[in-house]
């Protein structure tokens, strides 16, 4: 899964990259504008290569389709993820900004709570926010695995 470019290593924690996007949408005055917020941030997810579209990396639980790929590199987890609905997208990239670039570890050790924490919980679709839990338990199953794996489970 490797690329040409290297993605930063986080230099915040979870819970400081979870306060910050929280500062950001209070930025926004209604939820229309928190929507178009998360849609641009959606827009900015690099290119997803077709030949990771595939049934191994499909999140269930969503009406869009949903592709999230997950890559271990020096003892830290990347992301990349696609969907097809722009929404979707944007979430997708919430998620990427949260736990990209973490260790299993610190994966595991974070309640997946940030969405409540976000005030996004109330604002989605049920569907919606169904797929977005899958897509954090997907994370949290590969944390999982990385840890078992690293520790020759």
């Amino acid at each position: 899964m490797n690329d040409a470019s290297v993605p930063q290593v986080p230099t915040e924690t979870i819970d400081e990259a979870v306060e910050r996007l929280a500062e950001e949408f209070s930025f926004f005055d209604d939820w229309t504008d928190r929507y178009q917020y998360i849609i641009e941030l959606g827009r900015k997810l690099p290119p997803f290569p077709e030949e990771w579209k595939r049934e191994e990396f499909r999140v269930r639980g969503c009406q869009s389709r949903v592709w999230l790929v997950p890559e271990a590199r020096d003892g830290r987890l990347w992301f990349h993820a696609t969907s097809d609905a722009a929404i979707v997208s944007g979430l997708l990239a919430i998620l990427l900004r949260v736990y990209s670039g973490r260790t299993a570890e610190e994966i595991l050790a974070t309640p997946p709570d940030f969405l409540r924490r976000l005030g996004l919980a109330e604002h989605l679709t049920p569907t919606r926010a169904n797929g977005f839990r899958s897509a954090i338990e997907k994370i949290r199953e590969w944390a999982e695995r990385h840890r078992a794996a690293a520790r020759g489970d």
